[in-house]
């Protein structure tokens, strides 16, 4: 199947690295045009040019601390001047926090809700207008499998996606008669630069290629996904091909999750 995606605007959170940068590229190479946002400026610019050197994509990239409504805000304004109406959301900015419950505190609860559910919450109130007025916009909620199946010591990071799941079917639910699609992605255990610095930090004497060829053997296929496979399904979701899929929660992780 051949996903294009010409003419429309992608904005992705947490775009500067990883599954985000993955998924910005795909976009690219698919058609559409990308604004990425992320905190570091730098890196940002980076992961701009090796867009732009990829695809005949327009690109834009948007320093944002999505924990800050305001910047969130400033950010929105900055795309929209740019880009005009916003077609694609991801909200993909998070990161992986997990401890012993009786040891979390007030501080790293509100913290991780701000990045992962308020972040989402604040710029999907931000793009729907526009999407609602021309009935087609997509959103992607980026969330993990501890979203349906959660261990001990996985919070708060298992409670916030959990709560993500919530609102990608309310949202999908309310927004469905204006033709504005919402899906959710688990994600299992993907290749990315944060396992670069688990290697270096875990099992320096090893090779890379060895260290990720250990971690993937207690996954059903075997091995460790791939950002660029995580992408297909995003580019999909995101496209006029899932024009009949909403409201669900696909796990991308190569068959780990015991709930389907």
């Amino acid at each position: 199947m051949q996903i294009q995606m010409d003419g429309r605007t992608a904005l992705i959170t947490g775009g500067s690295r990883g599954l985000g940068r993955a998924m910005a590229l795909k976009f690219a190479q698919a058609g559409a045009n990308v604004a990425i946002t992320a905190r570091r400026k730098d890196v940002l610019e980076e992961t701009k040019s090796e867009i732009e050197a990829a695809s005949n994509a327009k690109v834009g990239a948007y320093p944002c601390d999505v924990t800050e409504a305001a910047q969130i805000t400033t950010m929105h304004e900055a795309v929209s001047a740019d880009f005009g109406t916003v077609d694609i959301l991801v909200n993909n900015a998070g990161s992986a926090v997990r401890g012993k419950f009786e040891e979390i505190t007030d501080e790293v609860w509100q913290d991780d809700l701000d990045l992962k559910l308020f972040a989402a919450i604040r710029t999907s109130r931000l793009v729907l207008p526009g999407m609602k007025a021309q009935k087609w916009g997509r959103i992607i909620n980026i969330l993990n499998g501890a979203a349906k199946a959660p261990g001990a010591e996985g919070a708060p990071t298992a409670i916030s996606r959990a709560a993500g799941m919530s609102l990608t079917k309310v949202l999908s639910k309310e927004f469905a008669p204006h033709n504005v699609l919402v899906n959710a992605l688990c994600t299992g255990i993907i290749v990315t630069d944060l396992w670069d610095r688990a290697y270096k930090k875990q099992s320096p004497d090893m090779s890379f290629e060895q260290f990720i060829e250990d971690k993937g053997k207690g996954i059903p296929l075997g091995r460790m996904g791939t950002a660029e496979e995580y992408a297909n399904m995003a580019c999909f979701l995101a496209s006029d091909a899932a024009s009949y899929i909403t409201g669900v929660a696909i796990n991308v992780d190569g068959g780990t999750s015991p709930v389907v």
